[in-house]
């Protein structure tokens, strides 16, 4: 059983990626492994509709990322925030995985129910991401869940610069921040290994997959 950790920062070391092994290290104290792949090592061509078209060529990457991922428990999504976003090539692979996540003639997604947890790091101080940041990204957790996966937390790093205007790597050095990010991915993996055995997901994020569900399915009528 396996959780697949996408790692979106393109430095390295990174903020983001450091906070990953963070929460994976979590994962490992709870028996549940991670299969970590750093997005910008990958060769994937940007998103087109022919990608959307039945039998349409699948490179060696994506094919790789599409097994990894129906074959996981639970999906860990590691990434910086730039200019309120997420990197390019973070939101090129999410659409790239709707020609096999997505059920576009039915409306529904296909990963039943995956439980996922987004790791985020920001220049900007704590109070920036519920004012700013949250709904800036917000198309990642949104087209996850559309998908068909559910939302099991997010935890945003802030302040990830080492002086004004200036950037590099500063979360190595915040022992209570690795600290939260490691019980998380203890947390995350007792969710996670429930899920890789049977299916099932806690009551409250169960109920919130459900209503989820319910609400896709009658939009989907009217699209």
């Amino acid at each position: 059983m396996y959780v697949l950790v996408l790692s979106a920062g393109t430095n390295q070391p990174s903020n983001s990626e450091t906070l990953a092994d963070a929460f994976i290290a979590g994962m490992n104290e709870e028996g549940v492994t991670a299969q970590k792949l750093r997005i910008a090592d990958l060769a994937i061509e940007h998103f087109s509709l022919r990608h959307y078209e039945p039998h349409a060529a699948e490179e060696v990457d994506v094919r790789k990322v599409r097994e990894t991922l129906q074959g996981a428990a639970g999906l860990v999504i590691a990434s910086p925030i730039w200019n309120f976003g997420v990197p390019a090539h973070l939101k090129n692979l999410i659409d790239r995985c709707g020609s096999f996540a997505l059920d576009r003639p039915q409306g529904h997604g296909n990963l039943k129910g995956l439980p996922f947890f987004l790791l985020l790091t920001g220049g900007a101080p704590a109070p920036a991401w519920k004012t700013t940041l949250k709904s800036a990204i917000s198309g990642i957790p949104l087209a996850l869940q559309y998908f068909g996966a559910t939302h099991a937390g997010t935890h945003f790093e802030s302040k990830c610069t080492p002086g004004r205007g200036r950037f590099g790597l500063v979360v190595h050095e915040r022992p209570e921040s690795l600290r939260r990010v490691r019980e998380a991915g203890r947390a995350f993996a007792r969710i996670a290994r429930k899920f890789g055995q049977d299916g099932s997901l806690p009551p409250k994020l169960a109920t919130t997959n459900m209503l989820r569900s319910l609400l896709q399915r009658i939009l989907g009528k009217f699209l």
